[in-house]
């Protein structure tokens, strides 16, 4: 016993030892031994009581981490992977995973039905219904009405191309004009209707609407962003009044007045 005294005593100054630290050098802490029933008195190793409770609670830390772990990779892995290691899963694995399938599975097709456009779909008079008016629930469609040999109207088809291709979700058509209205009349062209599930929420009529020919693409998405048909990462209009323009002219025209014509006066 003497010689067990410093051993304890360096044993208690270093606090108690955890389970892991006491199984890896000195075996089942469970055991009914006396260097054990010793170790206990002087509060070095817990109780039996507090042991089990201690190895219950190791054991559910470590089915935690290893729940998360799995988890983790089934959260990690694409459709095709978890297909490719379907074999190496339990059922329990098999379960969560299917969760994960099909979870994966509507983010997949909720993608492809935002991102179906990008590009600007030309229709006829006979498609109209179907293309704008049964379109879809909380489908906004953009339709422009156009001829060929009007320079606008071609701007205009070019820059909703650009527009297509940067708001997928979007649905953009073009139609030549009679096509869809019998004897609409050239001097309103070009023409640009905006609708959200068959119900015009926008038009812009003419080419002094758009401006003419200096019409930009993010002039057009501006202004397609205020009918609520497209969200616009643009932070202001980036068509200057013009009113402000014109100002500008005037004052840069008009030289300014010296102090001494002022007197002068």
């Amino acid at each position: 016993m003497k010689q067990l005294e410093p051993n304890l005593t360096v044993a208690k100054n270093s606090g108690k030892w955890s389970l892991a630290q006491w199984q890896k050098g000195n075996g089942d802490p469970n055991a009914d031994t006396e260097w054990n029933d010793i170790l206990r008195k002087k509060g070095i190793l817990p109780s039996k009581e507090s042991l089990k409770e201690l190895e219950k609670e190791a054991e559910e830390e470590e089915q935690r981490v290893l729940q998360q772990s799995v988890v983790k990779t089934y959260e990690d892995m694409t459709l095709e992977e978890l297909e490719d290691n379907e074999d190496e899963f339990n059922e329990e694995d098999e379960r969560v995973i299917e969760m994960y399938r099909q979870q994966r599975l509507a983010e997949w097709k909720a993608t492809q039905l935002k991102n179906k456009f990008g590009e600007v779909l030309e229709i006829s008079g006979k498609d109209y219904v179907q293309e704008v008016t049964k379109a879809g629930e909380g489908l906004w469609v953009i339709l422009h009405l156009y001829k060929q040999g009007i320079p606008l109207c071609a701007l205009i088809n070019q820059h909703l191309s650009g527009l297509a291709r940067k708001f997928p979700d979007v649905k953009f058509i073009k139609a030549i004009s009679t096509t869809c209205i019998p004897n609409y009349p050239d001097r309103n062209l070009p023409t640009v209707f905006v609708y959200l599930e068959g119900d015009i929420k926008a038009q812009f009529i003419g080419p002094l609407v758009f401006g003419g020919m200096n019409l930009t693409m993010d002039e057009l998405e501006w202004k397609l962003s205020e009918s609520g048909a497209i969200k616009t990462n643009l932070e202001e209009n980036p068509k200057k009044p013009i009113e402000d323009v014109l100002l500008s002219s005037v004052r840069r025209s008009v030289p300014a007045r010296r102090d001494s014509d002022s007197e002068d006066d």
